[in-house]
């Protein structure tokens, strides 16, 4: 009798125990950060593959000669775009954007200025919201529950993006832009590296201290030169590959310093110095992505709602796919600080994108990236005051060297603007 008890006892929980196992199983695979990082790829290639094969198609049985109909207006806007090479016509304009007017030197350094400041208050304020939301835990709704930390980073970036777009399709509404020009599809390039260096950025915290995490982004100076070879195929001069030297040493010195604390909030891991690099390499192809699609007749907002759909297409088709929507969903439901933590990361992140936009619409790529690398030497100090990271000697020397570089770039740059305008003024002559 004892006996068929414990069978049936057996028959009945080993159903529940295996569903357990598999439960546990698959939890334990979301939280390795290469899985979901596959998982988000995974779901971006449902749309990227279709989207490709449809515009090879399009490509290949010349629509835009043959086809007709209601599609035909989208389908040349996407995939042929007005590619009569208004790019062509804009080269001058192009080189005028990154080497500056010498008659409007005044009103050059006021829009510098006025791009510093914008992008300064935006994203000082959203990096602290960004170390809020990764690292710290959100606190229960009822007795029963224990405190929540939330982890889905895509969902973040689509957040950002979803604002983003918003303030961007009614800032073209609202105020005329230059005819479009450019395919549509050519700003999924931008979109996907985007999306795939903000999930980087997010999903770093996880591992690393904020302080190495913005450090880091110093160092974006290296990978931005060699990506502008690549994509622009521009040059260089011997002083920026030298500042580009001493930034690396600097974030050498700052990183094995810190490797001596072990502190659970500033230790830093393999598996985060992997996602920086891949937060960097992503960031540097989007920027210069994008300085090279300002060849096309543009405007800074239509940049930022091109870049902004597809971004917003790739997150949530993801996100839908993966299960992950409604569970993010359900967390801003439970926790109200989160949500306002959410919305207002969003906000500073839709106000940056305009600055980001229009200062390489503006400057170029490089001159963009050393604005936010001064950027970075506030956030450093603003996140030890606010969160209590420690930070050595030897790693104070590094972040000195890092700024010490990036004060010789923007000098001899300065010097090189100011040795060409003679010789301009004499060929004008």
């Amino acid at each position: 009798m004892d006996s068929l008890v414990w069978s049936a006892l057996v028959f009945v929980m080993l159903p529940q125990a295996a569903d357990a196992e598999e439960t546990s199983l698959l939890d334990g695979w979301h939280e390795i950060w290469l899985f979901r990082f596959v998982l988000n790829l995974l779901g971006y290639s449902t749309i990227i593959v279709p989207g490709y094969l449809l515009i090879s198609y399009f490509r290949r049985t010349n629509y835009l000669e043959r086809g007709s109909g209601v599609c035909y207006p989208v389908v040349k806007a996407c995939v042929f775009g007005s590619e009569d090479k208004t790019s062509l016509l804009d080269s001058a304009s192009a080189s005028s954007r990154t080497d500056g007017d010498s008659g409007s030197s005044f009103k050059q350094a006021v829009k510098l200025i006025f791009c510093a400041a914008g992008l300064q208050a935006s994203y000082l304020t959203w990096g602290v919201l960004q170390e809020r939301v990764m690292t710290r835990s959100y606190g229960a709704t009822t007795p029963e529950e224990g405190e929540e930390r939330f982890t889905d980073s895509q969902f973040l970036v689509f957040m950002n993006r979803i604002l983003a777009l918003t303030v961007a399709g009614v800032w073209c509404l609202m105020f005329k832009q230059p005819r479009h020009g450019a395919p549509m599809y050519k700003y999924s390039f931008a979109s996907l590296s985007n999306i795939m260096s903000s999930w980087c950025q997010y999903e770093a915290l996880k591992f690393i201290s904020f302080p190495t995490q913005v450090l880091a982004k110093a160092s974006k100076v290296i990978p931005v030169m060699l990506m502008g070879k690549i994509v622009s195929q521009k040059s260089y001069e011997y002083w920026e590959y030298f500042t580009a030297l001493l930034i690396s040493v600097g974030v050498s010195m700052f990183l094995l310093s810190s490797s001596e604390d072990k502190h659970p909030s500033t230790v830093t891991t393999f598996s985060g110095i992997i996602i920086l690099v891949g937060y960097i390499v992503f960031d540097s192809f989007t920027s210069n992505w994008q300085d090279n699609l300002f060849k096309y007749k543009m405007s800074s907002v239509q940049m930022m709602f091109g870049v902004n759909m597809f971004s917003c297409l790739f997150t949530v088709g993801s996100l839908l796919e993966q299960g992950a929507f409604f569970d993010s969903l359900a967390f801003m439901m439970r926790h109200s600080e989160f949500a306002f933590h959410a919305v207002l990361l969003s906000v500073c992140s839709a106000c940056g994108q305009l600055f980001i936009f229009y200062t390489i619409n503006q400057f170029g790529a490089a001159v963009f990236t050393i604005i936010m690398t001064l950027r970075q030497a506030f956030a450093i100090l603003l996140s030890c005051f606010l969160y209590g990271h420690a930070v050595t000697i030897v790693g104070g020397l590094g972040i000195a060297v890092v700024f010490l570089a990036l004060f010789l770039r923007v000098y001899a740059r300065s010097r090189m603007k100011s040795s060409r305008r003679p010789a301009g003024a004499t060929q004008k002559v």
